[in-house]
C-alpha cells in the first residue's frame, strides 16, 4: 500500500484559529469573562465620553446589566442624565453586545 505524502501547510491552516478565537475561548474556559467585561466597559467609557467627562468620573461599575457610573460634578450629572438611552446605546454598540441595559449615574 503506496502512503500518501500530506502536506504540512495544508495540515497548519486548516487547525489554525484567529488569536482572538484563541483569547476568547481562554478567558471563557478560565471564567474571566466578568473581568474583561469591566475593563472594556471603563476603556469605553473614556473613549466615548472623552477627556472632560472623564476627569469627573470617580468610579465605573458594571453589576448585572446596569451600568453604574460615579460622576463628581452635580452639574456633568445632570447633563449626563438627559442622554442614559444614547449612552446605553453607544456602549453596547462598542462593545458588541447589548451588555447594558440600564444607565445609574451617581
Amino acid at each position: 500500500m503506496a502512503k500518501r505524502k500530506v502536506d504540512q501547510r495544508t495540515v497548519r491552516q486548516s487547525e489554525a484559529n484567529p488569536m482572538s478565537a484563541l483569547m476568547k475561548q481562554f478567558i471563557k474556559v478560565n471564567n474571566l469573562e466578568k473581568g474583561f467585561q469591566k475593563i472594556n466597559v471603563e476603556e469605553e467609557w473614556v473613549k466615548l465620553m472623552g477627556p472632560g467627562v472623564k476627569s469627573y468620573t470617580e468610579r465605573i461599575s458594571l453589576k448585572g446589566g446596569t451600568l453604574i457610573v460615579k460622576i463628581s460634578s452635580a452639574a456633568l450629572r445632570t447633563e449626563l442624565s438627559y442622554g442614559k438611552e444614547k449612552i446605553q446605546s453607544m456602549m453596547n454598540e462598542a462593545l458588541g453586545e447589548n451588555t447594558i441595559t440600564k444607565v445609574i449615574l451617581n
